[in-house]
């Protein structure tokens, strides 16, 4: 599963990270309400500004708990579960998770194949977070072969694997999706402003109860210890994904190994884009162009970047250390 960078907060939120709290500013006006979990293998933390029911809360909570049983590809009866289990049988769906495999395959086209949520098999031979060993060739020869996003049929709900031992896995995509779908919800219950943070998938609903933006800082993918942040931004009713190389990583004799696979080796992908950060209209898109990022490499990714519709800037981070800006990425320092 491709995981993502965390993109650490300067907001309130960040004093209240791990604990449940409802709080009023100073001037008993504001009241910020703070709640996280531990949930898609990561911490989730939800931040509004304003009043919110506890029930739209709870449900907002309970709907990341549903998406993840629909999506993930470890939990035994989820969508992708039983797809990946079919033995290239017809599999009837979700239609939200018939929605993220639609954009996957859009991703695909877009970036010839490089994107790629076929890459189940391979991602669970590397298991980067709890393996540091480099599988076995034959074993990743074999994983190789059923890589290919265009065997996936979509007829209305129900998804078929031309190859009976193909895997799915969204990681690539699904935690921006799920983001979009809590926003969703949240605004329909009267929520103006508000921080979703999935882990480092940032969406958020207007500006900050104040009328400021929210203010997010970049970490460092080299030297984080004595240098935090390599940037902080100002965004407003906006996605913010990032993608990295680093995080998810081990060293075997000087060479780095990454969780970012090129489904053409089999292997981490070779790019010069060490951090990707995309701020986009929506999470899922977001999150796919954020992953493009590192896949495709600095020169090649620019063009995709400016000519997608929801696209509104990039920080990319090259292995030279180099910051590179594209389109608006509000204010920077």
């Amino acid at each position: 599963m491709i995981r993502k960078i965390t993109i650490l907060l300067i907001t309130v939120a960040i004093f209240a990270t791990l604990t449940a709290c409802d709080v009023v500013d100073r001037n008993g006006q504001l009241q910020i309400t703070n709640r996280s979990a531990f949930m898609l293998d990561t911490y989730v933390m939800l931040t509004i500004h304003g009043y919110a029911a506890e029930s739209v809360i709870e449900e907002a909570f309970a709907l990341i708990a549903e998406l993840e049983n629909l999506m993930s590809m470890t939990v035994e009866g989820s969508d992708i579960y039983r797809i990946n289990s079919s033995g290239g049988e017809p599999t009837v769906v979700d239609s939200r998770t018939v929605e993220v495999i639609r954009k996957s395959i859009e991703f695909s086209e877009m970036s010839d194949g490089l994107f790629d949520i076929t890459t189940g098999r391979l991602t669970r031979l590397w298991n980067f977070g709890e393996n540091e060993a480099i599988p076995d060739e034959t074993a990743l020869a074999e994983a190789q072969r059923t890589v290919d996003f265009r065997q996936i049929t979509i007829t209305e709900n129900t998804v078929t694997l031309s190859n009976p031992d193909a895997w799915l896995d969204l990681g690539a995509i699904a935690k921006g999706y799920i983001a979009d779908m809590v926003a969703s919800l949240l605004r329909e219950n009267g929520v103006t402003s508000a921080l979703i943070d999935l882990g480092g998938d940032i969406k958020l609903i207007g500006s900050r109860g104040d009328g400021n933006p929210w203010r997010l800082a970049i970490k460092n993918p080299f030297d984080y210890h004595s240098a935090p942040f390599a940037a902080t931004i100002e965004v407003s009713d906006a996605a913010v994904i990032s993608s990295g190389t680093y995080e998810r990583s081990f060293e075997i004799d000087g060479v780095r190994y990454h969780h970012i696979l090129d489904p053409n080796t089999a292997t981490p992908v070779l790019t010069d884009v060490v951090s990707a950060t995309v701020i986009a209209e929506s999470g899922v898109i977001g999150e796919g162009l954020s992953t493009l990022a590192i896949l495709k490499g600095s020169e090649a990714v620019a063009e995709i970047l400016e000519n997608h519709p929801e696209f509104i800037g990039a920080i990319l981070i090259l292995e030279d250390g180099e910051i590179i800006e594209i389109g608006d990425v509000g204010r920077v320092a």
